[in-house]
């Protein structure tokens, strides 16, 4: 390995990966690039040693914030538009499907199945304003999918998420359902408003750092899955939501944005909101059509 030197530190510590350890093609590949986009970037701005364990005690800080309910890397991810970008090199849109967003940390895990139409709703609030969600979700040829499961949450008319607040039911505003025979499924909800993402702890001091805002554009949260399709983690965006072209996390796509509009007469909600999805089939499937 022989001595080190500004010049060559870079080449030194890749040149050590693999050599006392089996690593595959694709470790070496991610560590490669890894190591030399960090020691450019040190480079570049000519970091300082007090600088550096400046970085080290934040990432300290950053994991002793994670719990169940709030998972600070991914926040961080977030701010500095890292999960929207891989996430749009997992899933590449070369066709009709429907564009993914990040999933964000707010997810929870099995949420309640209830029927078609059903209400999310578990308490109510004076601001609130219910809406009837409602589409049509289709494979590429434009044919209606049957037995999709759908996933969705969103944030209270209080701007916080029910994990988050302990003034909300279990599982306020979440649910699982179903499309039926025609690919159509439909909810009750309330019309999501937008909210600061916490703002505090080290996210905050990422925002504070960068000069940006915490807030984001009101949303609906979507994980739609059937097997032999590809899933599908999105969001959908109120078009007349603040903050819709200044998303703290930079998750909008111009695709994804839809309108709220008066619910007609025996609804029973204040507004009605309609969206189709079109999932991509896996490759798999897709090779077995061929054939």
């Amino acid at each position: 390995m022989g001595t080190v030197t500004l010049d060559n530190i870079t080449d030194v510590v890749i040149d050590s990966l693999g050599k006392h350890g089996e690593i595959t093609d694709r470790q070496r590949e991610i560590m490669s690039s890894l190591i030399r986009h960090l020691h450019g970037f040190c480079k570049d701005v000519k970091l300082q040693h007090g600088e550096f364990l400046e970085g080290c005690e934040f990432l300290k800080r950053a994991g002793q914030t994670c719990d169940e309910n709030r998972q600070e890397f991914i926040l961080l991810g977030d701010i500095l538009g890292v999960e929207v970008l891989v996430d749009m090199l997992t899933n590449v849109v070369d066709g009709t499907e429907s564009e993914s967003t990040v999933l964000g940390p707010f997810y929870r895990e099995n949420p309640p199945v209830l029927p078609k139409g059903a209400s999310t709703i578990l308490k109510h609030y004076d601001n609130e304003e219910t809406v009837y969600f409602e589409g049509y979700i289709r494979d590429a040829s434009g044919a209606g999918l049957g037995g999709v499961t759908m996933d969705v949450w969103e944030d209270a008319p209080n701007g916080i998420y029910e994990n988050l607040d302990p003034d909300q039911p279990e599982y306020n505003l979440r649910g699982r359902f179903e499309t039926d025979e025609n690919g159509h499924y439909a909810f009750v909800a309330v019309r999501p408003v937008p909210y600061p993402i916490p703002d505090n702890e080290t996210a905050g001091e990422l925002l504070r750092f960068m000069g940006h805002h915490p807030n984001r554009p009101g949303h609906m949260h979507f994980i739609i899955s059937k097997p032999g399709f590809r899933p599908l983690i999105s969001q959908i965006y109120d078009a007349d939501s603040a903050w819709l072209n200044e998303d703290s996390v930079f998750a909008v796509k111009e695709s994804l944005i839809g309108k709220f509009v008066p619910a007609p007469e025996g609804m029973d909600t204040d507004l009605h909101f309609t969206f189709d999805f079109t999932l991509k089939a896996e490759a798999a499937e897709k090779a077995v059509a061929a054939e």
